[in-house]
């Protein structure tokens, strides 16, 4: 079970890297948070796995999404 985590977080790093989008790749990353999260509880570390949780996949994805809206609209009006 483990192995096969592990194995989808690579891939999901490699999709996050190549991705060619930005808001692609701050979810990708939010995913990849997500899977740590479960082999971080799947490794008897409940406490860890709850602050991935919520720092990881929660509050860095959200402010990630948000500057990513904050710099488009910026640049939007400097064109």
């Amino acid at each position: 079970m483990i192995e096969l985590l592990l194995s989808i977080q690579l891939i999901i790093a490699v999709l996050a890297v190549t991705a060619r989008k930005e808001l692609a790749g701050v979810l990708a990353l939010g995913l990849f948070s997500l899977v740590s999260t479960v082999l971080f509880y799947l490794m008897e570390a409940p406490d860890v796995a709850l602050t991935e949780a919520a720092v990881g996949a929660g509050v860095t994805t959200l402010i990630f999404v948000w500057v990513l809206r904050h710099t488009r609209s910026v640049s939007g009006r400097v064109r």
